[in-house]
């Protein structure tokens, strides 16, 4: 079983900048791919951005490449998103994702969830 705990989503102008943290617990970091999902109203959950177990491979969504950047931090055992000139379209639920090994883009192929962190990001 794995554990996944979020934290720092907020309130932002566009074009600010934020950056989410996601901290697993139960499973060997190494052994895991982690990746970051977003919900809006409304609208269905949507892949953003994920690294593979060994941090040697990252995919994105078309409409956040250039702004986001995942990345892992081994020594704090998290996985970080940062995103930069956030828009009003950015708003949403973004949730922590865990699955062995390898990215996928699809929800229904991850494991493990994360509660989620509200980003809202005003125009």
């Amino acid at each position: 079983q794995v554990q996944l705990v979020e934290s720092g989503g907020g309130l932002v102008q566009a074009g600010d900048s934020l950056r989410l943290s996601c901290a697993p617990s139960g499973r060997t970091l190494s052994t895991l791919a982690l990746g970051w999902f977003r919900q809006a109203p409304g609208k269905e959950r949507e892949f953003v951005a994920a690294i593979n177990y060994s941090g040697s491979a990252t995919r994105y969504t078309d409409s956040v490449k250039g702004r986001f950047s995942i990345s892992r931090d081994s020594a704090e055992s998290t996985v970080l998103l940062q995103m930069n000139g956030l828009t009003a379209e950015d708003t949403a639920v973004y949730s922590c994702a865990a699955r062995p090994l390898n990215i996928d883009t699809s929800p229904a192929q991850w494991y493990y969830w994360g509660q989620g962190t509200q980003v809202t990001v005003s125009s």
